[in-house]
């Protein structure tokens, strides 16, 4: 059961995920924010602002993308070596429903784990008036740069 997604990651393992996140420039600008942190497991928060829409105001496919490729990514990072990073390889998103409601909320999952390379599914749902609806699902591939740490924090 220790090993399994979704349990409890210990104190370290999470700090290193949210001070990664921190040196994230785009989601400071984006407004988002780690809402779950457990092994295999992420997800992340995006609140609404006009700022984030597009022309028919709903949450831009770009800001979708973005909070979705970082909550597979740490999710990956959950079950990586302590001395390592994490790049994306690459994503596919499907954009299922207009991304409209209070907030977007992100759920990165790992889907197998490997030495190197490692999948995850990533899901988004609108949050609006105490309802959810699936905006989009996805696919990605993550590598775990083992002996290389996140550059330091810039902003």
């Amino acid at each position: 059961m220790k090993n399994e997604i979704g349990t409890p990651i210990d104190e370290n393992r999470e700090r290193r995920i949210r001070d990664s996140f921190a040196r994230q420039g785009l989601m400071e600008h984006l407004g988002a924010s780690i809402n779950e942190v457990r092994r295999g497991l992420v997800s992340i928060r995006m609140p609404f602002r006009p700022v984030l829409s597009q022309q028919h105001g709903y949450f831009h496919a770009g800001g979708t993308s973005a909070i979705a490729d970082s909550a597979g990514g740490y999710a990956g990072f959950t079950m990586f070596p302590e001395n390592s990073s994490v790049l994306t390889v690459e994503f596919k998103i499907n954009l299922l429903n207009p991304a409209q409601g209070e907030a977007l909320e992100a759920i990165g999952k790992v889907i197998k784990s490997g030495k190197t390379l490692t999948i995850c599914q990533l899901e988004v749902f609108a949050d609006s008036a105490g309802s959810r609806s699936l905006v989009a699902i996805g696919q990605q591939t993550l590598i775990c740069l083992a002996g290389r740490q996140d550059a330091p924090h810039t902003h």
